[in-house]
């Protein structure tokens, strides 16, 4: 797919949502003719080339779909999404350097790239005194405290929405020997610590932390950054695109973190009236299970960022998940592990989870389905419907890491898609 207008459209954001020639986007899709627009958002660890396959996989997945729209057109999402280094499962990644971790976020986040590469060496050295057991606990204790101030100066200017703001306790630690061990423990890339350990096995954990650190928040402004573009870029742009095609129809996909970019630009629509939006369908949604919740249904009533605007959509709100979603299933979760003190019973409401563990939780009104969607299912407007897709997305070969979470270029899915998008019509 090259991206021309007889083929797709392109939308570009940068990391504050502005995009590349909106105004002439908008005019060229009002000028089509095209009825309905499916427009797709790609998630995490995507250069423009796997952001191009993804589309270039699933929009003729969806335009082959039984019941797919005549005149349907199609629309891809590019925004400068963070590349994001797997933790070590299983040791398969276990080599990767500080340094390496250092320059791949830079990527994404180029005007830190002089810190980044300070945090990368720190890392490295702290590791390679670690080995050689040189350095006194009071060296290595400063490199730690070096570290986490520049982690603080770099991230801490990041913010989510309530729901989703578990990783900045790490960020804001006050302790960063303690919590990055911690991290490491919880993470798998290294052992806990034991009371006769010497000085190597104490800051081995520490480093490793700190490279999980790393991880742990670029992974937060990432998430942050999907919802600035959505709010701030793609949710004007689908005003504008209202304004300028009033007959058009736009279906909302979103992967991952584009889950919650392609959400969150229901945010930037001011009235349901100026929403073109007529279906969201969220596959393994990298973000808070409770952003669609009322305080009133919330289990620690707080609403979610989002709970005000699912008006601006005109059918039904769809999301998928599985249990061989490790990415979201599991470390989703274990990145918030410094705020979990408030829900240490495994009974309890699962606070920090992602949709594509579970779903939306505590939305009304709500229903449960599962792929493959048997022909004929009732699909109401204004329901929020949890799609089990355990029988479909279930590849966990991709990736020791992720599992299934990327595993969505199936038949089943753009199915979904398509049940979505015409239902009630």
């Amino acid at each position: 797919m090259d991206g021309s207008a007889s083929d797709y459209w392109q939308l570009h954001f940068d990391e504050n949502g502005t995009a590349t020639d909106s105004a002439g986007l908008v005019a060229e899709i009002a000028a089509s003719g095209a009825a309905e627009l499916f427009l797709m958002s790609h998630g995490w660890n995507n250069s423009e080339g796997d952001a191009e396959a993804l589309y270039s996989g699933m929009f003729p997945l969806i335009d082959a779909a039984p019941g797919v729209p005549p005149q349907s057109r199609y629309l891809g999402v590019f925004w400068p999404s963070i590349w994001f280094p797997d933790p070590p499962a299983g040791g398969t990644d276990a080599a990767l350097s500080g340094a390496q971790i250092a320059t791949s976020l830079a990527r994404s986040v180029p005007e830190a790239a002089a810190p980044l590469a300070t945090m990368g060496s720190l890392i490295d050295t702290g590791l390679g005194h670690v080995e050689a057991g040189t350095a006194t606990p009071a060296e290595q204790g400063a490199a730690v405290d070096q570290f986490h101030g520049l982690l603080q100066n770099v991230f801490g200017g990041t913010t989510a929405s309530t729901e989703d703001d578990g990783e900045s306790a790490l960020i804001a630690s006050e302790n960063p020997k303690r919590d990055y061990a911690a991290l490491a423990t919880t993470m798998g890339s290294a052992q806990p610590a034991g009371d006769t350990e010497g000085l190597g096995d104490i800051f081995g954990p520490v480093w490793n932390g700190a490279k999980d650190a790393l991880r742990v928040a670029s992974f937060y402004q990432m998430k942050a950054r999907a919802g600035t573009v959505g709010a701030k870029g793609l949710g004007p742009f689908l005003t504008q695109l209202h304004a300028a095609a009033p007959a058009l129809r736009v279906h909302l996909i979103g992967h991952s973190f584009g889950a919650r970019l392609v959400s969150f630009a229901l945010n930037g629509i001011g009235t349901p009236g100026e929403s073109p939006v007529a279906s969201v369908t969220l596959l393994q949604g990298a973000f808070s299970h409770w952003s669609f919740t009322q305080a009133a249904d919330s289990p620690f009533a707080e609403a979610g960022a989002l709970c005000a605007v699912a008006d601006r959509v005109a059918g039904p709100l769809m999301s998928t998940f599985t249990a061989a979603d490790w990415a979201v299933g599991k470390w989703y979760p274990k990145a918030s592990f410094l705020a979990q003190q408030d829900n240490q019973d495994t009974s309890a409401p699962d606070r920090w989870g992602g949709l594509g563990s579970d779903g939306y939780q505590s939305v009304t009104p709500s229903a449960d389905i599962s792929l493959p969607l048997r022909p004929g299912t009732p699909l109401a407007a204004g329901t929020f419907y949890r799609a089990d897709a355990n029988s479909v997305i279930k590849d966990t070969s991709q990736s020791s890491f992720a599992g299934a979470h990327s595993d969505i270029q199936h038949p089943e899915v753009a199915g979904l898609i398509v049940a979505a998008a015409t239902a009630g019509t």
